[in-house]
């Protein structure tokens, strides 16, 4: 085909509204594009570090196998953004990440949320007779040890997750059909994929959907994600580390307390953990309340459903491609 008959026949699509929508090319195409380079490079990733891992026995279970485990998807998930943003020209803060915001008063302040809330469940639950806080199980500088350890890996599970539904995800899904219509659909996806977890078969899939849903309006209220990671972090930390509970199903080594559940399955989450327990649901219930009357930050509402132009001005040759949004 030539390049006046190529020329003619994007025209042609453009003008029937197959490509281009009123904020440029449609949302859809912009996805394809993202999975396209993102799918692939997860494969090659997984087939690259899984003989690695299996020789080196790493598991999932320690500190630093969840690393080892998990920090290449992350980076995967990075790359793929960063060479979406290039296309579009933006920037990682406008999918809800600024590193300039990285570990500032919000994650601290969702950390902090995170520990009165486990805390204060399983204190609820101890009081039903469903769960009971064990002994300490580490002495010594072991406590300090794994209490550090842990921070890592918990870190790079909860950016791998937020990341990927409530980032590059959730900002191009929303600039399409809004923001809380792809909130509740990435909120879906979450959550059906929490149904292959250990135990994910009873509540989990429902608390993950409702969590991300709870998250995804902290997000609203916040500007970025920087406080849902903190909230993600530190309730994982204190899962696998600190109370010694399993975390979707997966438990853990180095736990500072040997908590143990004994009680029915929507009591205790069964296998899954307490994140499948109905005090669990009942906690994000007061959550989806606390968060709605967060205060908003109005500096900062790119994916509250509007979008902002681009950082950087478009190169005439991608421009072609990648209309500004407005």
């Amino acid at each position: 085909m030539s390049n006046t008959s190529q020329m003619s026949a994007e025209a042609a699509l453009s003008r029937s509204g197959i490509l281009r929508g009123p904020n440029g090319l449609r949302a859809g195409w912009r996805l394809l594009i993202f999975f396209a380079i993102f799918f692939p490079l997860v494969f090659a990733i997984g087939k690259a570090i899984d003989p690695l891992t299996r020789a080196a026995r790493v598991e999932p279970t320690t500190p630093l196998g969840g690393t080892i485990m998990f920090a290449p998807f992350v980076a995967v998930l990075l790359l793929a953004t960063w060479i979406m943003a290039r296309m579009e020209h933006r920037g990682f803060a406008d999918y809800g990440l600024p590193w300039r915001k990285a570990f500032r008063r919000q994650f601290w302040q969702g950390a902090a949320i995170s520990f009165v809330s486990i805390t204060a469940l399983l204190v609820a639950m101890h009081m039903a007779g469903v769960y009971s806080f064990g002994p300490i199980a580490l002495r010594g500088s072991d406590i300090w040890k794994y209490a550090a350890a842990w921070t890592v890996p918990v870190f790079i599970a909860a950016l791998l997750e937020d990341f990927t539904y409530r980032g590059y995800l959730l900002f191009t899904l929303g600039s399409g059909i809004g923001f809380w219509p792809a909130a509740v659909v990435t909120s879906l996806l979450m959550g059906g994929m929490h149904y292959f977890n250990p135990g994910g078969h009873g509540l989990g899939p429902v608390a993950a959907t409702v969590y991300c849903l709870v998250t995804c309006l902290v997000l609203r209220k916040t500007g970025d994600l920087w406080m849902p990671l903190g909230l993600h972090a530190g309730w994982s930390w204190c899962e696998l580390y600190f109370y010694g509970v399993d975390s979707s199903g997966f438990q853990s080594t180095g736990r500072l307390f040997q908590g143990s559940l004994h009680g029915g399955l929507l009591l205790t989450g069964g296998a899954f953990g307490i994140e499948a327990s109905v005090f669990n649901l009942l906690l994000l219930a007061i959550w989806a309340v606390l968060f709605a009357i967060w205060p908003k930050n109005s500096a900062s509402l790119n994916l509250a459903g509007r979008i902002s132009p681009p950082s950087k001005p478009p190169a005439a040759a991608l421009n072609r491609t990648f209309k500004p949004l407005s």
